[in-house]
């Protein structure tokens, strides 16, 4: 599931009404971080409730609280009835902690100050092409969350949330029985490769990521039977990846970086690959012409957090042959994500 679209406005609406409503649309996406943080659909989602309640449950100031969600009311994100009392709708349900395809980590992610802090230097990335983040506080994303534990921690959430979603869609649409031995690159805590080697029991794995990620990795692996059939490396992508793969896996990998880091990294896999191996890269394409998408928002935001960025179907074409790889099959999925396949030429 991917976030709604921006859509063009009906033809009947006045411009100047059309403009505001796009240009104040963080004032919406912030109420909704807000109410998700105050754990509102979460508190909601066994029956309607009124504001008066809410504020107790919360510990908020009760007419701000219904100020608050009066607006996201009127945008669908709650329902109003009489007296003050809120109820759930579909896209509140999406809101709640523990339901399939919840988008509770990553609306929280939405409203973190360092990234808003990114966003308000825009201007600094468009006029320099590097990440406005690094800009505005003085070090790469990473190294960031290096010294902010509960900034990576919400990242870190909103990503394993949004994968598990793309994960399944993978398997799906990708038949992983034709390979021997799958080495995921840059694949953290194992949550794919542990999916796709329990669903193919004759596959072999490697977990390739920075020493300390793999380490983490561990007690996944142990506890889904699987640590005997897959092996943990540590390094750098940048240096080197490990050798013998016939099937490597990027899932949101090159997007975080520039075309010559992205360049590096497949180039290690080239040099690393068994012969007439592939790689898989799991992205969205970024559509061809002017109508609105989910890409471009994430490619721009790419841009503002990493300096990385999204690519098009050409592009991700050149990218591959400039490593060595063709370009062999962009395959759908459920998902945002698509399948993009090259194979070692």
């Amino acid at each position: 599931m991917s976030p709604q679209d921006q859509r063009p406005q009906p033809p009947d609406i006045p411009p100047q009404v059309a403009l505001l409503q796009m240009v104040t649309g963080y004032w919406v996406s912030q109420a909704i971080a807000v109410a998700t943080k105050l754990g509102i659909p979460d508190l909601l989602k066994d029956s309607p409730q009124s504001s008066q309640e809410l504020a107790a449950a919360t510990g908020t100031h009760e007419p701000s609280l219904y100020r608050l969600l009066r607006v996201l009311a009127s945008v669908g994100v709650f329902t109003e009835g009489r007296e003050r009392r809120f109820e759930l709708t579909p896209l509140s349900a999406c809101l709640e902690s523990d339901v399939p395809g919840s988008l509770r980590a990553f609306t929280l992610l939405m409203g973190e100050p360092w990234l808003w802090s990114s966003w308000m230097a825009l201007l600094h990335s468009i006029t320099t092409g590097q990440a406005a983040s690094e800009h505005v506080h003085g070090m790469g994303q990473f190294d960031y969350f290096a010294q902010h534990p509960q900034a990576a921690a919400i990242f870190d959430q909103a990503m394993t949330n949004l994968a598990t979603q793309w994960h399944a869609a993978a398997l799906t649409a990708y038949d992983f029985s034709r390979a021997r031995t799958v080495v995921d690159i840059g694949g953290g805590h194992g949550a794919l490769l542990t999916a796709i080697l329990t669903a193919h029991p004759q596959l072999r794995g490697v977990l390739f990521d920075q020493p300390y990620v793999v380490e983490g990795a561990k007690p996944r692996l142990t506890a889904a039977g699987l640590i005997q059939r897959c092996e943990l490396v540590g390094g750098n992508f940048f240096d080197a990846v490990p050798a013998g793969g016939d099937l490597y896996l990027l899932g949101h990998i090159l997007i975080d970086w520039d075309e010559a880091r992205a360049t590096t990294i497949l180039h290690n896999i080239r040099q690393a690959i068994a012969p007439e191996g592939k790689v898989l890269i799991l992205e969205e394409v970024i559509p061809q012409g002017p109508g609105p998408s989910w890409e471009k928002l994430l490619d721009l935001n790419m841009l503002v957090v990493l300096g990385g960025g999204g690519r098009t179907e050409s592009e991700f074409r050149s990218l591959l042959g400039q490593a060595g790889f063709e370009l062999s099959q962009i395959i759908p999925t459920g998902s945002p994500i698509r399948l993009i396949e090259g194979i070692y030429r």
